[in-house]
């Protein structure tokens, strides 16, 4: 890796920025590693340049590839943060600092583990960018992990199956989320990897590019009718997703009929619309596999259009329909969403990031944090959207009375039934995302049933539960007479 490829890709994505403090910083991270090795034998200034490219890549701004440049100067060199602040400013000298204090996440003891990760989990909450940095750094780490012994591969890997994965895939930065989980596979079961990889990226690829072919033919000369510009790409499902759906429903690799999309980009939003009305003109489409997440994006931001088909000799087909901004955001999330809207920090923060910050205000014991932080940030997010257009983000697996909660405490109190989708629901019923819920309540009512405990999914809903239960009359009686169940819905 070189200076000049790194300069390259940013200016692909940034072509009207001054990229002197590039080249300085390279200047600077040679010189403070002068003379040291990594464990694979190669000049340890590599590293520090894969991280760079792998942040231009994601179109990261140019203070994020600077600190990526010089991410480990304080940490593993004489040179100091005082000499990084001197020579680049407050800005990047923050970015390295808050990478030299997230520090090295390492299963050394199950307190020092815990106590890394909420390090990790607060430095998303004063500059996401810090966690750009340390997953380029991780991903370049594994890609080198041969020089470490069997033990070391695995426990690394182990861990960022854990823990960097499941983050990149809430800040939605897939490019980097199916690298990790990928080369985490190959040193986790290796096995396994090598059987799917023969199958997956061997066996079946003439197969597949043979059954792509007779696809373009038919679909190319009706998208030229529409005269507009248009890409198509190949998307393949990443390994260990194949690996996790075979173990998930117990099925061979041959039995797996999502392993690839077709991705069509073009310029617009309504251009996008008019592809999807060819596509379903060639081919029929197969019901309930269509997704408008441009209408509805998902809770990280993803928007596309989903369709499958049923395409030649019946096969069923993926469609992923979107614009180049769209594919871009999918691609590198909240890097890319940063990179086409604004640069300022605090509109960039998504909801949960918030939400991790609200959390670490109310509990201060480490194991209780990292409990909470799992349950209520961790799981996959929906929408839910209110009869006035509102939309809620939720835990996966919410029910009507967790949106009760999130639109105002009292309507969770005084909640009664739900209408989901037009549809009379019960309060324990799952919502799904998009769904549009109506809460039925009762003014009259003051209290909640502690018997929600048992369905609910976020916190605000538990705990506005807990909290106004002990209010309730009913519940000062039951204290005296066990047995008592409430009858309130």
């Amino acid at each position: 890796m070189t200076i000049d490829r790194i300069v390259k890709k940013f200016q692909e994505s940034h072509p009207d920025e001054d990229v002197t403090m590039l080249y300085l910083a390279y200047d600077f991270a040679n010189e403070a590693h002068a003379g040291q090795l990594r464990k694979t034998g190669e000049p340890y200034i590599q590293h520090p340049l894969h991280t760079a490219f792998l942040l231009a890549e994601i179109k990261a701004d140019l203070p994020t590839i600077v600190a990526g440049l010089i991410h480990d100067v304080p940490e593993d060199t004489d040179r100091t943060f005082e000499d990084v602040q001197k020579n680049f400013g407050d800005e990047i000298a923050n970015l390295v600092d808050g990478i030299t204090k997230l520090g090295k996440i390492k299963y050394r003891g199950i307190e020092r583990y815990r106590e890394n990760l909420k390090k990790m989990f607060l430095a998303m909450t004063t500059d996401i960018r810090v966690i750009f940095i340390k997953f380029c750094d991780r991903l370049h780490n594994l890609r080198t992990l041969e020089g470490l012994p069997i033990a070391k591969q695995k426990r690394i890997a182990q861990e960022t199956l854990e823990i960097y994965a499941p983050i990149a895939g809430m800040l939605g930065i897939w490019r980097l989320k199916w690298q990790l989980e990928d080369l985490c596979f190959k040193y986790l079961y290796p096995e396994k990897f090598q059987e799917l990889e023969q199958e997956y990226e061997i066996e079946k690829k003439a197969e597949r590019n043979q059954y792509f072919q007779k696809i373009k033919i038919e679909l190319i000369p009706r998208l030229k009718e529409l005269d507009l510009k248009y890409d198509i790409e190949v998307r393949f499902k990443h390994l260990y997703s194949i690996f996790q759906k075979m173990q998930r429903k117990d099925r061979r690799f041959d039995e797996i009929y999502d392993v690839f999309a077709l991705r069509i980009i073009v310029p617009d939003v309504n251009s996008c619309y008019k592809v999807l009305g060819i596509i379903h003109t060639l081919w029929k489409p197969k019901p309930n596999r269509f997704k408008d997440y441009i209408a509805v994006p998902k809770p990280n931001g993803y928007r596309s259009l989903h369709t499958t088909i049923f395409g030649p000799e019946s096969k069923a087909v993926e469609f992923q329909i979107r614009t180049q901004e769209m594919n871009d955001e999918s691609l590198y999330g909240l890097a890319a969403h940063w990179y086409y809207k604004s640069k300022n920090q605090s509109e960039q923060q998504p909801l949960w990031v918030k939400e991790i910050i609200d959390i670490q205000k109310e509990v201060l014991d480490t194991n209780e944090l990292i409990k909470n932080i799992k349950l209520n940030i961790f799981n996959d997010r929906i929408f839910v959207f209110s009869p006035k257009g509102d939309a809620f983000e939720l835990t996966e697996h919410s029910t009507p009375i967790d949106f009760a909660y999130a639109i105002h405490t009292n309507i969770g109190n005084q909640a009664t039934g739900a209408i989901i989708n037009d549809r009379l629901a019960k309060l324990d019923q799952e919502l799904k995302n998009g769904d549009l819920v109506e809460i039925i309540t009762d003014k009259g009512r003051l209290y909640p049933n502690r018997d929600w405990l048992k369905f609910v999914k976020t916190k605000r809903a538990r705990d506005r539960i807990k909290q106004f239960a002990r209010k309730s009359p009913l519940e000062n009686i039951k204290r005296f007479i066990p047995g008592i169940k409430s009858k309130t819905p």
